[in-house]
């Protein structure tokens, strides 16, 4: 594969995860509407986990074609990119509010998630037994988010995801469960499709730009799978829906360790580069951490805030480079 093609494969590999995860989300969502789920249990399960489906179709990929720095990275590289880059770009631009919800359930979940994957990496492979503990994990936090939500999501919030659905749902047609299916299963092929190409055009700029699939995994594909959440933090931020912005944020950074990670595991063991273990975990797990203060002692992300994550992603780029 020559230089073009692989920059070529790469862009629309990016191309077709993007229209095939909003394809799938639309269709799943239609038909947990037409089988009758509420709207708050909807935008916690479905839409929260076929946001995170570009990530794990690249992470299997990856995986079973004998790149593993390329799976592990795009996790890794997601999570630190969704709070360095996107939400410090959305607070760069749009003032954030801070949900007490997102401190004291979210966060600490997120934080404990980071923590063992840091841990379980440590013997250098995430196992089939260490992918099914995630997998279970995830499990029981979207169970107890959906009981949670029933108590404690306030009627702004609910308002801002049920709009935020209302955008992402097929519009009622005479056959809407044929349709709804027709979605979803259109959306899985370009997935797959998108998936190969994206990791054989990464694979290709690596060798070509001379560097590892470690660095390509946590820069250009975890960034280029990142995209859709952050044209849609921008999009949603600008139209005035902010109120769910930190949260979808810390929930996507858990179902990339505990989804992504637990299900490729589970299907083939990964190796855990070296590097990985001593660098770029400690990173995810600092950048984390770090949003504990800001989040505690803030009601609301300003541009200061924002320049201070963008900084900081631009700093952990600057050390891969």
């Amino acid at each position: 594969m020559g230089l073009a093609l692989a920059i070529g494969a790469v862009a629309a590999g990016l191309a077709l995860l993007t229209v095939g995860g909003e394809s799938l989300v639309r269709g799943a969502t239609r038909l947990a509407r037409l089988a009758g789920l509420s709207t708050t249990v909807i935008g916690l399960t479905v839409v929260a986990l076929g946001t995170s489906l570009p990530e794990l179709m690249v992470s299997l990929i990856a995986a079973a074609r004998g790149t593993p720095d390329i799976a592990v990275g795009n996790v890794i590289g997601s999570n630190i990119a969704n709070i360095g880059l996107i939400l410090g770009l959305t607070a760069l631009l749009f003032s954030l509010p801070v949900h007490g919800s997102a401190v004291r359930l979210e966060w600490p979940f997120m934080f404990v998630a980071s923590w063992i994957a840091m841990l379980l990496a440590r013997d250098g492979v995430f196992d089939r037994l260490e992918g099914g503990f995630f997998v279970v994990a995830l499990a029981l936090f979207t169970v107890f988010m959906v009981y949670e939500s029933r108590v404690s999501v306030g009627v702004q919030e609910s308002g801002e995801i049920a709009g935020s659905l209302e955008r992402r749902t097929l519009k009622a047609s005479e056959r809407p469960w044929v349709r709804a299916t027709a979605a979803c299963l259109l959306g899985a092929g370009l997935l797959f499709l998108g998936g190969r190409f994206l990791v054989d055009g990464a694979v290709e700029l690596a060798r070509y730009a001379g560097i590892t699939e470690r660095v390509i995994g946590l820069t250009l594909v975890a960034v280029g799978t990142s995209l859709p959440e952050l044209a849609t933090s921008l999009v949603a931020a600008r139209r005035g829906h902010t109120e769910v912005a930190v949260a979808n944020v810390i929930g996507s950074n858990i179902y990339n360790v505990l989804g992504i990670l637990g299900v490729t595991a589970l299907v083939k063991p990964i190796p855990v580069h070296t590097a990985v273990i001593q660098v770029d975990l400690w990173w995810m797990l600092g950048v984390s951490f770090l949003l504990l203060p800001i989040l505690w002692f803030r009601s609301n992300l300003s541009r200061v805030e924002g320049g201070l994550l963008l900084l900081i992603y631009a700093l952990y780029i600057g050390s891969l480079v």
